[in-house]
């Protein structure tokens, strides 16, 4: 009798630790509810999942507790890059990925929010670093955020985040390979031209992944491994230089299926594409 009550002590002893020890591991999803998160949801869920993923560099847009496009296309991207089935649904097996590659500060970021602080480079740096600064308007007067310092960003011009000029990059390659080196870079420009433009996402996954917005997306040539040179065509535009004219549009007349595209006021022409408005 006395050691069956020992060994149940001691059973009970490792479970208070388990228990314990899940309460301090500070990779631990306490927020994360168990139904599966999907694009449209709302509330803390989603909040954790935007800043897990923002943590990871995967998301640059507002942490709002609002999953919409910019945080589907995120969350997929996640999943390609971490080996899940890409579904943009954050179920359970997802939701355990998030939680063992990042950190998550509940009652930091719930405070920041509360405060009507968005954050658009959530970890990696000191906390008074990681929600949105001072915003300043930009030539075409409207506001941008300052550059900010993000550890998956070190030396990306303006504070464009890895997956944002990888994405871009794979966008150019997919859209522009074989073209002139100044037609990539205005591929890539029209991309920034419609981030900054009211009427599109204001993300670059957004604009990428809007529906029926590329070519590349429709027919899967987005996933194809970019050169450097499209690498290079990124930056180029990310640092201002734009051979489209401030385009936001661009088609193949050799290709184009679209009535409607005709109608947009032509710019130029830079190899195979016509840039317009």
């Amino acid at each position: 009798m006395k050691k069956k009550t020992i060994s149940l002590i001691f059973i009970m002893g490792c479970m208070l630790v388990i228990g314990f020890g899940s309460v301090f591991n500070p990779n631990t999803s306490q927020a994360f509810s168990p139904q599966v998160i999907q694009h449209g949801a709302t509330g803390d869920d989603v909040i954790e999942l935007q800043a897990r993923l923002q943590y990871l560099g995967f998301y640059n847009g507002k942490i709002d507790g609002v999953f919409g496009w910019g945080t589907y296309w995120a969350l997929r991207n996640f999943q390609y890059e971490f080996g899940l089935e890409i579904d943009g649904l954050a179920g359970q097996t997802t939701k355990n990925k998030l939680v063992n590659a990042s950190n998550y500060d509940e009652s930091f970021v719930k405070e920041q929010i509360a405060q009507g602080r968005k954050f658009t480079h959530y970890g990696g740096v000191e906390k008074e670093k990681q929600s949105t600064p001072k915003r300043a308007a930009n030539n075409k007067g409207t506001e941008k955020p300052e550059p900010t310092t993000n550890v998956t960003s070190v030396n990306v011009p303006q504070g464009f985040s890895q997956n944002d000029i990888q994405l871009m990059a794979n966008a150019v390659y997919g859209e522009a390979r074989g073209e002139p080196y100044e037609g990539q870079v205005a591929v890539a420009a029209v991309i920034l031209n419609r981030v900054e433009s009211a009427s599109f996402p204001d993300t670059v996954a957004g604009v990428i992944f809007e529906p029926r917005a590329f070519t590349a997306v429709a027919d899967g040539q987005i996933w194809l491994t970019p050169n450097e040179r499209a690498k290079e065509a990124v930056i180029d535009a990310i640092n201002g230089w734009d051979p489209s004219a401030n385009a936001t549009y661009y088609f193949n007349p050799d290709t184009a299926t679209s009535p409607w595209i005709w109608t947009r006021p032509q710019i130029k022409k830079i190899g195979k594409h016509i840039f317009c408005k």
